[in-house]
């Protein structure tokens, strides 16, 4: 059976590294990102480079008609998904929570829950055996957040993360007898560019003399752990989490 794996914001960071990896793997790989497209295209040109059919899907995935449509043209273009990864997300500028409002509340709340719950709908209408397919995998992708909480920084985003990690429990255990997997990575200390979103570029290396392994991670030795876990290799394990946090 062909792997068709669908990396929601792959244009940079984690999710690009692992729409690369899963193209090395064998998969067919849907590439998706909200905005920039040239990115995107040039994850999708690496991983023809390595042999897999690929394609970017331009969707925002805190809209359902996006979600929709993405999983649709993922369906044309590549076959029948076999696998999602749940990558896509936002944080907003380091606050105190006295000091957020709730259009921010929403936008975070939408990209990190909303559209990890739309997709994985999705999914599940493809993948389920109950529905005619043949099973699959899910990995969302957390963060070290949902435990730590982030406080002074994202403590909204941190508590969207708290919310994809009970989403991956609640659906590990819902759809196991539809031959589905969930798991998720918690990464922490990346160097990837979301930081920048948040105000700090250098947060990575202002963190990592208090880290135990006392250095920032690579979106490369996330997408190893995620790819571990949408393969057989993990077939037994479901609802389960790696943390990816220098030992944090």
């Amino acid at each position: 059976m062909s792997k068709v794996v669908i990396v929601t914001g792959s244009s940079r960071g984690i999710g690009a590294a692992t729409a690369r990896l899963a193209a090395e793997r064998g998969y067919a790989v849907g590439v998706n990102y909200r905005e920039n497209r040239s990115a995107a295209e040039q994850v999708v040109a690496d991983c023809r480079r390595a042999g897999a059919k690929a394609v970017a899907v331009q969707a925002d995935v805190a809209i359902e008609t996006d979600v929709v449509r993405l999983f649709e043209t993922a369906d044309r273009e590549l076959g029948r998904v076999t696998a999602l990864v749940n990558n896509a997300g936002i944080l907003e500028k380091q606050m105190r929570v006295e000091e957020m409002d709730a259009v921010r509340l929403a936008r975070v709340f939408a990209a990190n829950v909303t559209g990890t719950f739309l997709c994985a709908r999705e999914a599940i209408r493809r993948m389920s055996i109950m529905r005619g397919g043949s099973g699959g995998a899910i990995v969302n992708v957390s963060s070290v957040a949902a435990r730590l909480g982030s406080p002074g920084e994202y403590v909204d985003y941190a508590a969207a993360k708290g919310a994809v990690d009970t989403l991956t429990i609640g659906l590990s255990k819902e759809i196991a007898g539809d031959g589905i997997r969930v798991n998720a990575v918690r990464p922490g200390f990346i160097y990837t560019d979301i930081h920048a979103s948040g105000g700090e570029p250098g947060r990575v290396d202002r963190n990592k003399a208090g880290l135990p392994m006392q250095r920032g991670g690579q979106p490369e030795e996330v997408a190893a752990a995620i790819l571990w876990l949408l393969s057989d290799e993990a077939s037994y394990a479901t609802g389960t989490f790696i943390d990816l946090a220098g030992g944090r």
